[in-house]
């Protein structure tokens, strides 16, 4: 099979697939094939799963043969991140502490895809319980970015990232608690989507349960809406599970954005670029005004970082999660992950609800700045990707574990649906990401915002073959 499909769009590989242009059989078996042989290098999977891969395949090829209805993914490879549980395989978070776990049970993410005709070809690498936005675990070691394997695809999506990126396959699930989709994705020129919090059901229980979704990785915005909209829509096993009716994401990829009113904002108030960044997502965000829509730049969205909220309630979960083995066995957990949870640990229940309330008062205001808003656009990440086996930029030595990438994770505190495509290329070689946040509910308007965007650079300008 011709090295052109590991660039080809999940919407052209499924079009061609019914079409029985491209064999299931033969899209999976290239897709495994790839992911083994760039392991080495790029370090992209936790596991691969070939016999029901390839099983799966056949099942969909035979399907296709025989002209019965297609799935929404029929035939189309995809992975899923090691904090997702996948029926029968391990499931291990990431973490020593965890590494014979076998889940009982497939993800509601999964289980959609998978049903949609999608076929799951392996797990991939995430930092320790996602606790870290750089591509490393004690578990898996360091995965790299195809774009330089020298720098990190960033995380904690880490090889779902890298896996899409490199053309193994052309979308991923991951997962986002702070922005560990939307970090990767801009460290590797994708797009990505977390929807609004539970949109995607979260199930079995995260340990960041009021911080956590699940969400798509792709090449492209459209791609990205494709999968979303299978995976999407409301489960009962999760109880924060949003039961109203999906926005139509994908006819929102080929939608108007004229007339929306977009705010960019370089820093939110309070985050520290690099030039470079600032200057690339400006001019991403004013080359929306061609396109009819009225943008804004505003200083200031935040009065203060809300980082410290965000750590209190993130790390305080996963703290719970791996306490005994903080107290009994910490050198099996990353160094930095396990100095960053001891004083999230320590939390009185005063200290802690106080950032509750702080966090109510929060989502209120923002609430308040969406009223003159349809769309809030800023960088996703304050630097380009970070060389591998740094957790900090040099430039941000002050920052902690994850504070340093500023415009994520404030939107994981408000639950609002916030995407990312790649603004342009850095003068190092690297991508930038910009970041799409849009009003309650609203996935429809951020699919909107990041489709047209990429409509406006030339094709194939966020792809560099692996």
């Amino acid at each position: 099979m011709s090295a052109e499909f590991d660039t080809m769009s999940a919407m052209e590989l499924r079009r061609r697939v019914a079409a029985k242009d491209i064999s299931p059989v033969e899209l999976t078996k290239r897709a495994l094939e790839k992911a083994q042989a760039t392991q080495e290098s790029l370090n992209a999977f936790f596991l691969l799963m070939p016999e029901d891969a390839m099983a799966a395949a056949r099942i969909a090829e035979d399907a296709v043969m025989k002209g019965a209805p297609l799935g929404l993914l029929h035939g189309l490879p995809f992975s899923a991140k090691d904090l997702m549980a996948v029926k029968g395989v391990r499931y291990a978070s990431g973490s020593r502490t965890m590494a014979e776990n076998v889940a009982q049970v497939d993800a509601p993410a999964v289980e959609r895809a998978k049903g949609a005709g999608a076929i799951l070809i392996g797990k991939t690498t995430t930092s320790e319980f996602g606790c870290k936005p750089v591509g490393d675990s004690p578990l898996t070691g360091i995965t790299r970015n195809p774009w330089n394997l020298g720098k990190t695809p960033g995380g904690s999506s880490a090889g779902a990232a890298a896996s899409v990126a490199a053309g193994i396959t052309p979308f991923a699930l991951g997962t986002d608690g702070g922005g560990s989709i939307r970090i990767p994705c801009s460290f590797t020129g994708l797009a990505g989507l977390k929807g609004h919090f539970g949109r995607v059901p979260v199930w079995p229980t995260s340990a960041t349960p009021t911080l956590a979704h699940v969400g798509p990785i792709a090449r492209s915005m459209e791609d990205a809406a494709l999968l979303f909209s299978a995976i999407a829509g409301h489960d009962r096993r999760d109880p924060f599970g949003v039961a109203g009716p999906v926005p139509d994401v994908l006819g929102a990829a080929k939608a108007s954005v004229a007339g929306l009113r977009v705010a960019y904002s370089p820093t939110l108030g309070y985050a520290r670029p690099e030039p470079e960044v600032v200057e690339i997502t400006r001019r991403a965000a004013r080359s929306l005004e061609d396109l009819g829509c009225r943008v804004e730049e505003v200083d200031s969205v935040f009065d203060t970082d809300p980082g410290n909220l965000w750590t209190a309630e993130f790390y305080a979960g996963v703290g719970i999660r791996l306490r005994s083995f903080m107290e009994t066995q910490r050198d099996l957990l990353d160094p930095a992950v396990a100095d960053v949870l001891e004083p999230a640990l320590s939390q009185q229940m005063q200290d802690y609800y106080s950032s509750v309330f702080e966090r109510y008062a929060l989502r209120e205001k923002v609430r308040g700045f969406f009223e003159h808003y349809d769309i809030l656009l800023s960088p996703v990440l304050p630097v380009t990707s970070l060389d591998v086996g740094l957790n900090i930029p040099a430039a941000l030595p002050d920052r902690n574990l994850v504070s340093w990438v500023f415009y994520t994770y404030p939107f994981n505190l408000t639950g609002q649906p916030a995407g990312t495509v790649c603004a342009g290329i850095a003068s190092d070689g690297m991508p930038v990401g910009l970041q799409i946040v849009g009003r309650s509910y609203c996935e429809d308007d951020v699919v909107r915002i990041g489709a047209a965007f990429e409509r406006t650079q030339p094709p194939g300008y966020n792809i560099r073959p692996f």
